[in-house]
């Protein structure tokens, strides 16, 4: 009787996460757990053990790490908060992590001295993860795709997109093409200790983007730049963003009109044998949302 391996994903109802979900059972070499704060709205697959937990509280980690082998970890936190206690759960537990960390960590900077806050704090859960003895791998992606669904309410409402630093450039990644990493770094061995810097295979400008999205949607759609106090407003007056991270965001998009061009890697297709998706197919995949 052959026993599979279990791997336990975390945030498993986010873009990435509810990818790598998919994406292992399609696999049909494991079985999967999936850790959500609400099985109930969770969405998954039949087939999938549905767990119910929050990374933000340990102790609700236990039960469904009984018996992982693995943990996609994800980190949805802009600090470290509970860090420590989630890495020592999963060492109590399973043997291999798959963490997904930022583009922003800098090789060559310790966690405390990373320039960006983003980087600092996954450089810090880094950190902890090497410290545990723990086998790990680290995926570090560039800007996500899926962030432009920010400007779905405008598109859908008109013509235009109003933000700030539209000639911030970024190499876009899919989700499905995180994943795709992912699962080989839970599945296959080769990862062990390893860094798989991510990125989408092309540069755009977020006007680009913009005009992208409106060529899949068939309609001109244009970018109307803003003062960065005006989109900080906008931003801070929308619910669904998170106000601790506007600051970081639009810095983030400041340092990028002074810093070099983005850099192209080959990771995806070398890890997964199939070329990294651009960003007008993820818009294709999304049309939906902007509609």
């Amino acid at each position: 009787m052959i026993v599979k391996n279990t791997i336990l994903v975390t945030g498993a109802t986010g873009n990435v996460g509810r990818q790598v979900v998919s994406q292992l059972i399609a696999e049909h070499t494991c079985r999967v757990r999936a850790l959500t704060r609400n099985p109930a709205a969770a969405g998954l697959p039949g087939d999938v053990d549905v767990c119910q937990g929050d990374l933000a509280d340990p102790a609700t980690l236990e039960t469904a790490l009984e018996g992982a082998d693995a943990v996609f970890l994800m980190w949805p936190f802009h600090n470290t908060g509970p860090a420590s206690a989630v890495v020592e759960a999963i060492k109590r537990h399973a043997h291999r992590v798959v963490f997904l960390s930022s583009g922003a960590v800098q090789a060559g900077f310790a966690p405390d001295q990373q320039p960006h806050p983003v980087g600092r704090s996954h450089a810090h859960v880094e950190q902890l993860i090497e410290q545990s003895g723990l086998t790990w791998s680290y995926l570090r992606p560039s800007t996500f795709a899926a962030n432009t669904l920010w400007w779905a309410d405008q598109i859908r409402a008109g013509d235009m997109v109003r933000a700030a630093y539209g000639a911030a450039p970024m190499a876009l990644l899919h989700e499905a093409d995180i994943a795709a990493v992912a699962v080989r770094a839970l599945t296959e061995g080769g990862h062990e200790r390893a860094v798989h810097d991510l990125t989408g295979p092309e540069v755009l400008t977020q006007a680009e983007q913009v005009r992208t999205i409106g060529e899949v949607l068939g309609r001109p759609i244009r970018w109307q730049e803003l003062p960065r106090e005006e989109a900080r407003r906008l931003l801070l007056a929308d619910d669904d963003f998170p106000d601790s991270f506007v600051d970081p965001l639009l810095d983030g998009y400041a340092g990028m009109l002074n810093a070099p061009r983005p850099t192209i890697t080959s990771t995806v297709e070398t890890v997964t044998g199939t070329p990294a998706r651009t960003y007008r197919e993820w818009v294709s995949d999304h049309a939906a949302d902007f509609r």
